[in-house]
């Protein structure tokens, strides 16, 4: 079976998890401090906050950036639900504009006329390894005066004109086991504001700034030590593991015949957490058998868009159409793209999605 995903664990992530069991120091120690630093100078910014997960990050981060009850949030439909979920953590409200065909991204040109008195930051996801276009957001949240809370869950290293993700607002990053690194669980928040990294750093240890003096109200969404050990060791394979998974995607988009490959516009640099191509015709759902029945793993990310989720509309009464979000649900693929994948498993892929597209 050619697999989805396959997390690379080594001796090195072996070894570090067993130094911090044998040094006592568990939780939030100094392993969690030197990841963070590794981390910053990854994405070029001056602070990174380790935290439990991508959703805890996603969550800490607008609470850090003030976004709460009364606020609406501009974002993609196209994503994961904890882009959206995260929102609604802080008692604001998401707003969904359509996306970008091409990229699958957040349409820029969409942005404007989705902004009122109540919008107070705009969320792009930088999907599926690809920076969302940048140049156009950061415009209109200049105009308006809005935060910039980046999605980069799935983008480690990703770049928009030589620029890291998680280094235009206050990014975030998930390290789940799928992901281009991972820290078995965990996520990363990024920023160059001090004050930021402070709030996200409060509210991350149950709203305290000195021990066991709590101001405001916190939660315990922190790393351990155990964690922050395998994300270091996978942190310094991060560039092996991104050009692995370039090399695969640029051979397989060269080789596939009858469907849409992903693209990487000028400027770019796709790191491809996913590979997902776009199946015309209607033949998306009789493809995903095939690859399955010849023992390749596939995945729709993802099958429903946000807006069209039944808690969203029976619950939070949301009545929106977007078209394009909504065709992609209908079209998309992602293929094994990871660095694990042998040469004959990505002529195997190819000979499978080729001979079935005709």
């Amino acid at each position: 079976m050619i697999s989805i995903a396959k997390p690379l664990i080594g001796d090195e992530e072996k070894q570090a998890v067993l130094e911090v069991l044998d040094s006592g120091m568990l939780a939030q120690g100094p392993r969690v401090k030197a990841f963070e630093e590794a981390f910053a100078e990854m994405c070029g910014v001056e602070h990174a906050v380790a935290t439990s997960s991508g959703t805890t990050a996603l969550h800490i981060a607008l609470l850090a950036n003030g976004i709460g009850p009364g606020h609406e949030v501009i974002t993609t439909p196209f994503t994961f639900i904890s882009t959206a979920n995260s929102v609604l953590f802080t008692g604001a409200k998401p707003v969904f504009v359509d996306i970008d065909p091409v990229t699958f991204n957040i349409d820029p040109a969409q942005i404007e006329a989705a902004i009122t008195p109540q919008t107070k930051a705009i969320m792009p996801v930088h999907l599926f390894g690809l920076v969302a276009d940048m140049a156009p957001i950061l415009e209109i949240a200049d105009k308006h005066d809005l935060v910039i809370i980046e999605d980069a869950c799935q983008s480690h290293a990703a770049a928009y004109k030589g620029q890291r993700a998680g280094s235009f607002g206050t990014g975030t990053f998930s390290l789940y086991p799928t992901k281009n690194i991972t820290s078995a669980e965990g996520g990363m928040i990024t920023t160059d504001d001090e004050e930021i990294a402070t709030n996200c750093r409060v509210i991350r240890q149950h709203g305290m700034r000195r021990r066991y003096y709590h101001d405001e109200l916190g939660f315990n969404f922190r790393m351990t030590d155990v964690h922050a050990a395998i994300g270091l060791a996978q942190l310094q394979k991060l560039e092996q593991f991104n050009a692995a998974r370039i090399k695969n995607a640029h051979y397989l988009s060269e080789h596939l015949a009858g469907v849409i490959t992903p693209v990487a516009p000028e400027g770019r640099t796709h790191v491809f957490h996913q590979y997902t191509i776009r199946v015309p015709d209607g033949r998306r759902d009789d493809l995903i058998d095939h690859l399955r029945k010849n023992d390749i793993g596939c995945g729709v990310y993802y099958p429903v868009p946000i807006h069209k989720q039944t808690f969203y509309t029976k619950e939070l009464g949301y009545d929106v159409s977007l078209p394009d979000a909504e065709k992609a649900c209908e079209e998309v693929i992602s293929l094994p793209v990871h660095p694990a994948l042998s040469q004959d498993d990505l002529d195997k892929i190819i000979e499978t999605v080729n001979g079935f597209m005709g």
